[in-house]
């Protein structure tokens, strides 16, 4: 069905790349980027070879590039590698070995720095001390650490002994972690005593203990001292990082393993249901997260690149780790929440460092603009050159506020499409090359090959909504589900029988008259009202357009007559006050913006809006506050659980 034009996009400006930046940038213009495009499509053995040999390391050159038998690819067969050398020793010997790697600031303003050859140095140390604890290729190690450098270390130790690793995100559970373990018997756990977050201290030690009670596979497991409390060791199991690491050698050699042998298993951790282990696998990897970190940044050899993501999530995996550091990129680390001490902690940490490149998620540029503008406009923010969104689709206003206060009118934004299945990015501008349109993430990355379908797989016309699919393999994408492979064919391959190495994405999507893409969010984020089919995204994407409005969530309530009424929560910016005058114009203007059939049923003024500490809204507690339940189910990844009682107490 095609949407009627919204207020925002009958005001769209298309914003082209600047003269300036286009001189310096990787691809200069839009014609360079549909040449490589045309090509990674029209002759793609040829295309992912070259990239291939120009971009890895190679311990033996592999003799074909792609095997695909729906829904199992293999890539770059034959060729062998190390990732964890790809992303280190290379650069020893260059330029690069005296360069920061890591810069990092814990959230109390602790600052170390880590050139290449340090980084090497105690990447070589820590996988000397795995192998003296047993670990060797292909078994499984558990980090579950806060956002610091031997979060960093662990990994590429992993890589380095061709051990898989699964990282917990530090917010999640004991119950959490002990079914991430048991999923697949790690052998070892990495954690810490704790870490830092909004000035207190998040106890990992003891909740890992919680969960080793229940994790039979585990035999060892090292602690790092990060926020020195008291917690307890247990004898012949636990051992202090440090003092394992302290007469570890600090040379290594690297061993190679074949292009398909598996990097990290990543559990995605929706909100019900068996966790996914997504499992993604060595050269193709690696090559999608380099190529992509390399074209997408824009990278140039003075960067200092930030990305906000926790290395629990796949964009710690890719672009905090992997692509960055095979790139021999500055990454800049911070532990803890981006209004500790104070609201402007991002950007007081931007100008100190000098940082160039920001790559954060819509609802933290939501809350960013909730605190109010006066937070950024106290900071030169002159360093930055370049922005970022990544996790959901960002809305128009809440992308001109990013560009206009943070990026002073000057960096370009990479509104990102991509998923922990996909590996890399997919759908995005680049920089230099791509003209703009704010809330688009516009056109596919190399050998991407999408469309939008309606339910029958046939695709759609111009403005029309329907589903994402992928109609070729790329060499990031996942292998398979760990232990699952059947739940992966029907998850993944099995949305269109006639179409069976067509990847499902899961998301909604339009495609405009330019070939834009216009991501609309889940498909299961879409409700069913009177028949009408209406995304959550575009609702809220609309209220947040709103002048009074700061952050917005729509949720489906069971509703006997409609099947769902729509109900949406509003947060709203400091100067506006919650009244039933305002309730109505906001209804009034989703009416306006959307169409009648998308005007909510109730607006609730929230407080704030429940979120996980990586920024994302949590809709399941929503949808149990809208239907008077009580929330039931895991907590503990939330920022701020008072939220919940406030948001009962307002409803």
């Amino acid at each position: 069905m095609a949407r009627p034009t919204s207020a925002a996009a009958r005001g769209l400006r298309v914003l082209k790349p600047s003269a300036d930046f286009q001189r310096q940038a990787r691809l200069s213009g839009l014609a360079a980027y549909k040449r490589l495009h045309a090509e990674s499509l029209r002759a793609p053995d040829t295309f992912w070879r070259r990239m291939a040999e120009e971009h890895v390391v190679w311990r033996k050159p592999f003799h074909e590039v792609l095997r695909w038998k729906p829904p199992h690819a293999k890539w770059f067969v034959g060729g062998s590698l190390n990732v964890a050398e790809n992303c280190l020793d290379r650069h020893l010997g260059t330029n690069r070995e005296n360069q920061a790697a890591i810069i990092f600031e814990g959230e109390p303003g602790d600052v170390r720095t880590l050139t290449y050859r340090q980084l090497h140095a105690e990447v070589c140390r820590a996988a000397h001390v795995l192998e003296n604890l047993g670990v060797g290729k292909g078994d499984r190690v558990a980090i579950y650490l806060p956002m610091i450098p031997e979060a960093v270390v662990a990994m590429l130790a992993c890589a380095r002994l061709g051990a898989i690793h699964t990282v917990v995100f530090g917010g999640f559970s004991p119950d959490s972690l002990k079914d991430r373990i048991n999923g697949c018997h790690a052998k070892l756990l990495i954690t810490a005593d704790g870490g830092w977050r909004r000035g207190k201290i998040v106890e990992l030690k003891s909740a890992a203990d919680k969960a080793l009670e229940h994790t039979p596979s585990v035999q060892a497991v090292l602690v790092v001292k990060r926020t020195a409390q008291a917690v307890t060791m247990r004898s012949g199991r636990d051992i202090w990082w440090t003092e394992a690491l302290a007469g570890a050698p600090n040379s290594h050699r690297a061993k190679a393993f074949g292009s398909e042998h598996p990097l990290f298993i990543l559990y995605t951790s929706g909100s019900t249901g068996k966790p996914k282990g997504v499992l993604h696998t060595s050269a193709g990897y690696l090559l999608g997260a380099k190529l992509s970190s390399r074209y997408v940044f824009d990278l140039k050899d003075n960067d200092r690149y930030f990305c906000s993501a926790d290395i629990g999530w796949i964009t710690g995996h890719s672009y905090v780790v992997y692509g960055l550091m095979s790139n021999g990129a500055t990454v800049f680390l911070y532990e803890g929440a981006p209004n500790q001490p104070g609201p402007d902690r991002f950007w007081e940490m931007i100008d100190r460092h000098g940082l160039t490149i920001l790559y954060t998620a819509p609802t933290a540029i939501r809350a960013f603009m909730r605190w109010g503008d006066e937070h950024v406009l106290r900071h030169r923010l002159d360093s930055l050159r370049l922005l970022g969104s990544v996790g959901e689709p960002i809305n128009p206003e809440a992308w001109h506020w990013y560009h206009r206060l943070v990026g002073k009118g000057r960096c370009p934004i990479v509104d990102t499409w991509w998923q922990t299945e996909t590996g890399s990015i997919m759908i995005t501008p680049l920089p230099g090359a791509t003209p703009l349109k704010p809330g688009s993430a516009t056109l596919p990355f190399f050998g991407v090959a999408p469309r939008v379908v309606d339910e029958r797989g046939r695709e759609v016309g111009p403005d029309q909504d329907g589903k994402l699919v992928i109609t070729r393999p790329w060499p990031s994408m996942l292998r398979t589900l760990w232990g699952d492979d059947e739940r992966y064919r029907r998850t993944y391959f099995g949305e269109y029988g006639e179409h069976p190495d067509w990847y499902f994405t899961g998301d909604g999507a339009r495609r405009d008259k330019d070939g834009y893409f216009w991501i609309i969010g889940r498909i299961d984020d879409v409700l069913n009202i009177s028949g009408h089919r209406i995304g959550t995204a575009e609702v809220e994407s609309a209220l947040v357009a709103h002048p009074a409005v700061a952050e917005a969530a729509a949720v489906g309530k069971p509703d006997d007559l409609k099947g769902q009424s729509l109900v949406v929560f509003v947060t709203l910016k400091q100067a506006a006050v919650a009244t039933d005058e305002l309730r109505e114009q906001l209804r009034a203007h989703v009416a306006r913006e959307i169409g009648a059939l998308a005007r909510p049923d109730q607006v609730r003024f929230a407080p704030a809006l429940p979120k996980t500490r990586s920024g994302k809204i949590m809709r399941r507690i929503l949808k149990d506050i809208a239907a008077g339940k009580p929330v039931v189910g895991d907590v503990t990844t939330m920022e701020d659980v008072t939220v919940i009682a406030a948001l009962q107490d307002a409803c």
